[in-house]
């Protein structure tokens, strides 16, 4: 799949969230990176909303970075890759929220 394809279902992922979550994202960056050297399929960087009093003033954004080689060696059909995109997005917006991974796991995002 090509870099750009792989873009646009991380794009429809971040789409596919409730609009009311979407105007709550603040200072927020996505990007797609080949992979991690951990293996990791995404991750955020940064300080949830539930800590932002801590924030400061001028501070960079947040970063959720999805990893398109692991997903893509991952999966084994296109369905199942649009899922695993997805599932990978909201588990990282989710920390961007101050959801941590247990919750995630409750929630069956993990």
């Amino acid at each position: 799949m090509s870099e750009d394809a792989f873009e646009g279902l991380v794009a429809a992922a971040l789409d596919s969230l409730p609009p009311e979550l979407g105007t709550m994202v603040d200072n927020l960056v996505v990007q797609v990176r080949d992979r991690h050297p951990a293996g990791l399929l995404g991750l955020y960087e940064g300080i949830p909303l539930t800590h932002r009093e801590q924030y400061g003033g001028l501070a960079m954004p947040d970063r959720v970075t999805i990893f398109r080689l692991a997903l893509l060696d991952r999966c084994a059909s296109s369905a199942e890759l649009e899922r695993e995109v997805r599932i990978t997005v909201v588990h990282e917006v989710a920390h961007h929220f101050g959801i941590d991974d247990a919750r995630l796991a409750e929630l069956g995002w993990a």
